[in-house]
């Protein structure tokens, strides 16, 4: 229920802030078209007549490099616009230029600063995008599930939950000793550490699936189900290599592209920390055993290393090194699993086509909740809510006389629990508005890696297995999403404060 209840407040929310933003103001007539039919593609296309008399744009070139961020494209010729911006409309070149092109509209600058808003994608879009994310899965599900099936029959996965029980039997105290959940939950685990998402969600469904096998209440979210998708939503990534070939990639690269790698190591860990805990304390599960103790302690020491490590190295060796790393485990893991079935004597083609084909069925049964969550976050991303929150926020803290510098890379942290592609749009365009060294680039980049896509976990993975009461899972994923960002501001002011 409790994800029904946020899937309608999103909605809810959503269409009220548009009807308010249509009744209110004379500048977003087209919201409900936008939030409907709208793409991230289009653009305005306009030319510029005269100079403004808005306070905030002095000249052509000052509204031109405030709006060109928000697909507004300056035309040398007036075939090639659909507006003529201006703020003299009478004027007898305006009159000219309709003439030539009765279909121009004509609009102030005051207006279109008004309606400024990124181009995102409306409802039917996003239903068609959601559809093809999932029919993007198929090949990877199909791939990932042939191996795990191997796996199985011969006795791999069974093996390393025997390897990892004793840590795991005491914060997954429901599941028993050598259950398959266990080798699943430590496969998914390890392709988040390494960033291997293509990795991550199939064997993370496997997991879920392993799961509901012991679940006593089918619809219902069990104890190890909530712990295991707590853990996996907080994002513990070693190696943020997306975001640092981002920082390298820009226009304008960051001087030193792998400055954020601590930080965001150090911010994933701690939500991740947040999540053990908070489901500990609901659970009653007391993480002051020592097999807990040891094993996180452990886990600890290597990160601990390997980030001394890396810290060494410069961005082309961070990638080559991240690219060695995982890719080769891959390839370990793959040949790792033939060799164990070649042993066992099973069949392994027949194993690997029997689990690729429960992959296109899993891949194929996921469409319908990603489609009605991605819908959701659209329209409270097409509406303008996430720019209203934004806008408060900044306005309470200059209120009050503080720090107003994090804002600016707030936007990432609010779409980051919602869609991960929408976050990385985010990160990028904070760092080329306010540039790579910046600190709100760079804050940017620490909230990007500092945790998951909450409500598309909820949405897949439990959408996968049929469970509908969720119990406390979201709440506690959004309150560990919470403390990431808390942590990546304070560690973005510890490491970064002395920049603009």
């Amino acid at each position: 229920m409790a994800l029904s209840r946020i899937w309608s407040l999103f909605i809810i929310t959503a269409i009220l802030v548009a009807l308010g933003k249509f009744l209110f103001t004379t500048e977003r007539e087209d919201i409900f078209s936008k939030m409907v039919t709208g793409t991230n593609s289009e653009s305005v296309n306009y030319v510029a007549i005269g100079n403004s008399t808005y306070p905030t744009v002095l000249s052509i070139d000052s509204f031109v490099k405030q709006s060109e961020k928000y697909a507004y494209n300056k035309k040398d010729k007036v075939a090639d616009a659909d507006y003529i911006i201006t703020d003299t409309p009478a004027a007898d070149t305006v009159q000219q230029l309709l003439k030539q092109k009765p279909a121009l509209q004509v609009i102030s600058y005051n207006r279109a600063l008004n309606r400024l808003q990124k181009p995102v994608d409306g409802v039917f879009a996003t239903a068609k995008s959601a559809v093809e994310i999932c029919l993007g899965l198929i090949g990877i599900m199909a791939l990932f599930m042939g191996f795990m099936q191997i796996a199985e029959v011969a006795g791999g996965v069974r093996l390393l939950s025997k390897i990892i029980g004793p840590f795991f039997t005491k914060i997954f105290p429901d599941v028993p000793k050598g259950h398959p959940a266990i080798g699943h939950m430590m496969m998914n685990f390890s392709a988040n550490l390494l960033g291997l998402d293509n990795a991550a969600t199939p064997f993370g469904i496997k997991a879920m699936q392993s799961l509901q096998e012991i679940n006593p209440d089918p619809t219902k979210a069990s104890n190890a189900q909530i712990m295991f998708l707590c853990l996996h939503a907080s994002g513990l990534t070693l190696i943020p290599v997306a975001i640092i070939a981002a920082r390298s990639t820009l226009k304008v690269p960051a001087i030193n592209p792998t400055d954020i790698f601590l930080p965001c190591m150090i911010a994933t860990f701690v939500a991740t920390m947040a999540a053990m805990t908070i489901v500990s304390y609901k659970q009653k599960i007391n993480l002051l055993q020592p097999v807990i103790l040891a094993w996180v302690g452990g886990t600890s020491a290597v990160i601990a290393l390997l980030v001394i490590y890396i810290k060494s190295l410069n961005a082309q060796g961070v990638n080559l090194f991240s690219g060695m790393l995982s890719n080769g485990i891959i390839l370990f893991i793959f040949i790792a699993i033939v060799l164990g079935g070649l042993y066992k004597k099973i069949d392994l083609f027949d194993a690997f086509v029997q689990g690729a084909k429960n992959g296109f069925d899993t891949a194929v049964k996921i469409i319908p909740y990603l489609v009605g969550m991605l819908v959701a976050i659209s329209l409270l991303r097409s509406s303008g809510t996430f720019d209203s929150i934004i806008y408060v926020i900044k306005t309470l803290f200059a209120a009050v006389g503080a720090d107003t510098r994090f804002v600016d890379g707030i936007p990432t942290a609010l779409v980051k629990p919602m869609s991960g592609g929408a976050a990385r749009g985010m990160m990028i365009d904070t760092m080329k508005t306010y540039g790579a060294d910046s600190f709100a680039g760079r804050l940017a980049c620490i909230l990007q890696g500092s945790s998951d896509t909450t409500f598309y976990i909820i949405a897949v993975y439990f959408g996968v297995i049929g469970v509908k009461n969720t119990r406390y899972a979201i709440g506690t994923m959004l309150l560990a999403d919470l403390v990431g960002i808390i942590t990546s501001i304070l560690l973005a002011y510890l490491f970064f404060g002395n920049v603009t």
